[in-house]
């Protein structure tokens, strides 16, 4: 059998970002059951015009189509996929993303109605999506984000020190300025703090950062790696002994669960789907977005409190466990079987 699966699987093009959910998905599926991933094209128009022409040519009635969707400008690609899969009567599953999307159905309710309303199945892998979206009065299946739990070594890290790993795409959403201005902060407590920041720029966030590094005078405190592979990164991350995330919008980060298996004390903007993942105080700590001080508090925190820091790892560690590949697997298996 094989699905359609319509999202943005840019991730073998160049400073295309990390893997899609699909990407990663489709490699571990039974041989019986084969994603037909679409679109890879950077150019909007050109990955909008594949996508429909994907639909166009493969859809069938008997099978529904995968459609991705998420809160930004792809939004509008699923929307008019779903419009192309109505007018062919081609059922479609939307599986959900973006930890924004809520603010689609507030303030684009109609045009909601017309993707969402007609669909086959929503899949969500957040409770946070899920509890956003029954409000609105649609029902939605979860299907969390999952890791190969094999691939991520726990360190168990005895003395931290102000050693700071941020994991993401820069791009405004995810704030990593806060990031710089949290290292300044703390590098007036711990002058030998340094932060190393992994990902692809997406909108120029990167320079931005830079300069603000420079600005602060702590450029020398900042490694900026670009975007690494998952093996590089997971083996970087055991010269670093805490992981901070500073977004402002989230779902369900996969960069955050990463940590928590790595034995990363996590320290978070409690945003979405955040405190979904993370239970403040048990598997990691939360603090209010674009609050600097209290970043910096969390932080001073666990390096002062190795006991704290411990517990709160060998928990996230456990929690983790539940989003590896064997025991989402099945969930999968199940959908993609029953559609």
């Amino acid at each position: 059998m094989t699905i359609l699966y319509i999202g943005n699987h840019l991730s073998s093009n160049s400073n295309g970002g990390y893997p899609s959910v699909a990407e990663s998905l489709a490699p571990h599926l039974l041989p019986e059951v084969q994603l037909h991933l679409v679109s890879r094209q950077r150019n909007r128009l050109r990955r909008l015009a594949e996508m429909l022409w994907a639909v166009w040519k493969y859809g069938r009635q008997e099978q529904p189509v995968v459609i991705d969707v998420y809160s930004t400008l792809n939004f509008y690609y699923a929307l008019l996929c779903g419009m192309l899969c109505r007018l062919k009567n081609i059922p479609y599953l939307c599986i959900l993303h973006g930890g924004n999307l809520p603010s689609r159905l507030l303030h684009n309710p109609r045009l909601c109605r017309y993707l969402f309303g007609h669909a086959h199945k929503l899949i969500a892998p957040s409770g946070y999506l899920q509890a956003s979206f029954r409000d609105a009065g649609y029902e939605t299946e979860v299907i969390p984000n999952f890791i190969p739990i094999t691939n991520y070594p726990f360190k168990k890290r005895r003395q931290l020190q102000a050693r700071l790993l941020w994991v993401r795409a820069f791009d405004e959403t995810y704030h990593p300025q806060m990031a710089i201005r949290v290292l300044h902060q703390l590098s007036k407590q711990f002058p030998d703090a340094n932060l190393c920041m992994v990902g692809p720029d997406k909108d120029g966030s990167m320079e931005n950062c830079q300069r603000l590094a420079n600005e602060l005078e702590i450029s020398d405190k900042i490694t900026f790696t670009g975007r690494l592979s998952k093996a590089e990164w997971i083996s970087l991350s055991s010269d670093y002994d805490l992981f901070i995330s500073t977004t402002n919008f989230d779902n369900m980060p996969v960069s955050v669960i990463e940590a928590m298996a790595l034995g990363l004390p996590v320290v978070s903007t409690n945003v979405g789907g955040v405190p979904y993942l993370i239970e403040h105080e048990k598997t990691g700590l939360l603090v209010p977005p674009n609050d600097v001080e209290e970043m910096v508090r969390a932080i001073t925190k666990l390096i002062n409190n190795n006991a704290i820091a411990e517990s709160l790892s060998q928990a996230a560690r456990q929690k983790a466990e539940q989003y590896d590949w064997e025991v989402i697997r099945p969930r999968w298996i199940e959908l993609l079987e029953r559609i």
